[in-house]
């Protein structure tokens, strides 16, 4: 019990919700779990899903928080939310083909 709520804090459970909402349904997920049963080898897909993921998010995490001291939470909201505007516009005018 100790172990477990010194593991689970508040900011791990959250960062592991946002990215588990956000990778649900990834194409990559359904290739890696498609592979595991065709190959039947599940061990080695799974130490090899783990590691990519790994060393895929820790350049992600560590520059997030480097650019973190340097840049407020606002203007990343603020230049976001007009990215994302913009492309609301652009895609208005230019729709997908």
């Amino acid at each position: 019990r100790r172990l477990f709520s010194r593991f689970c804090t508040p900011i791990f459970l959250e960062s592991f919700n946002l990215t588990f909402l956000a990778e649900w349904g990834d194409r990559s997920k359904i290739a890696t779990i498609d592979l595991s049963f065709l190959k039947c080898r599940y061990r080695i897909v799974h130490r090899g899903n783990y590691w990519t993921n790994a060393l895929c998010t820790s350049p992600a995490v560590v520059g997030g928080s480097m650019l973190a001291l340097r840049i407020s939470q606002r203007t990343v909201a603020t230049v976001g939310g007009l990215l994302f505007f913009g492309f609301s516009v652009s895609s208005y005018f230019y729709p997908p083909l």
